[in-house]
């Protein structure tokens, strides 16, 4: 695999970490700034729908534009946004900082995905975009865990100041090792509300946003649902969040090599059939930290995995499509985010935050449904199409 991609899975990490990080740290913003855990918590919600909107709209806007120094716009713009972030005074602040760290991952993010993409050859697609999504599950290996720490020792202040100084080293990397990168071609909304109106390209990209928004109805709220059923020692919570970091790095890896592997058809079948086994056994796992921990380890590796198998589908379905493809699944994995967050938030508002992942199981299913969907529309597709070169071929003798 070129090597630059390693560049590209590295400054994933940082945006990853900007990601998550109010997760770990969710108790002491809403201590400090003084409002309810349920409202820090839409920190992430409001984080994620920004996301959407930008991933969503970016690759039409800036069409022409050349990914390398787009990619290092977007870095400067995210140290400013956690400088800001930093040194926000009062809950409302902090608020807009968080919309325009947003808007700066989500460039990030998406054109790290169609950099690696560009990068690799055809038949490496797959392990390519789950390399670079190792960076985010990364994020909670060492990322959130170490934030947890800085948050312990200096505050949750010191977090986003530190993300703001670090993100001055990749910028000057990439621009020493990536070469220009134009966009292949100029898009435009219309062209990704062709896509939205392909029912198998639409059907696949639901499975991003319902299979994610079961993951973020619990895991936006992971903290208070660990003190609840593990411990409220930091040092735990710490080590539980390392733990669950591990088993994601892994699942995003596994992700890729199956898609591959497996074909990606089967692979998205496969994944959320099997992540909507593992979210309903949390529940009565809860009962022994013993039984919860293995169960939350398997569903942090099975939650990281669907990532690269729905843009391998994605782009293998639609090649000259890819960088449309992949912006919008960008766009539908954080309104994933958004949906679970906010619909975790409402859970936690009623003083049911232990019942979030069965609400979660049922998102998870409809993204079941609609993985199949998508997978018997190829297949008409393909029928379709193999019926019609028959015909032809019969027409010709």
């Amino acid at each position: 695999m070129d090597k630059r991609v390693y560049l590209l899975t590295a400054t994933v990490f940082l945006a990853g970490i900007a990601e998550n990080i109010c997760i770990g740290i969710l108790p002491s913003i809403a201590g400090d700034l003084g409002v309810s855990v349920a409202s820090a918590g839409q920190l992430t919600t409001i984080f994620s729908a920004v996301f959407a909107t930008v991933a969503f709209l970016s690759s039409a806007l800036l069409g022409r534009g050349d990914r390398r120094t787009l990619l290092l716009i977007a870095l400067a713009v995210f140290a400013t946004s956690n400088a800001i972030a930093a040194a926000s005074p009062n809950y409302t602040a902090l608020f807009g900082a968080r919309v325009l760290m947003a808007g700066s991952c989500a460039l990030v993010i998406q054109l790290a995905v169609m950099l690696a993409t560009s990068l690799a050859g055809p038949h490496r697609q797959g392990s390519a975009i789950g390399m670079v999504f190792v960076g985010i599950s990364g994020s909670l290996v060492l990322g959130v865990p170490a934030g947890m720490l800085l948050d312990q020792w200096a505050g949750w202040r010191a977090v986003f100041a530190t993300l703001a100084a670090l993100s001055l080293l990749p910028g000057a990397l990439l621009w020493m090792a990536m070469p220009p990168s134009p966009m292949e071609r100029s898009t435009s909304l219309r062209a990704y509300w062709r896509e939205l109106a392909d029912r198998q390209a639409l059907s696949a990209q639901l499975v991003s946003v319902a299979m994610i928004g079961g993951h973020f109805t619990l895991f936006a709220y992971l903290t208070p649902y660990l003190q609840a059923n593990l411990s409220r020692d930091p040092s735990v919570l710490t080590a539980a969040y390392l733990l669950f970091g591990v088993a994601g790095v892994v699942g995003a890896w596994l992700g890729g090599w199956c898609s591959d592997r497996l074909g990606s058809a089967r692979a998205l079948i496969a994944c959320p059939a099997a992540f909507s086994i593992a979210m309903a056994a949390l529940p009565p796992a809860a009962a022994s930290p013993w039984l919860l921990l293995p169960a939350m380890v398997v569903w942090g590796a099975i939650s990281w995995s669907i990532s690269p198998i729905v843009q391998n589908f994605l782009v293998q379905t639609a090649p000259g499509n890819a960088d449309i493809r992949v912006g919008i699944n960008v766009a539908a994995m954080h309104a994933g985010v958004a949906v679970g967050a906010a619909a975790g938030g409402v859970i936690v508002d009623r003083g049911e935050l232990l019942n979030a992942p069965w609400a979660g199981s049922m998102l998870v299913a409809l993204a079941f449904g609609f993985a199949v969907a998508a997978v018997r529309i190829r297949s008409s597709v393909g029928r379709s199409s193999a019926g019609r070169a028959a015909v032809g071929s019969g027409q010709g003798k």
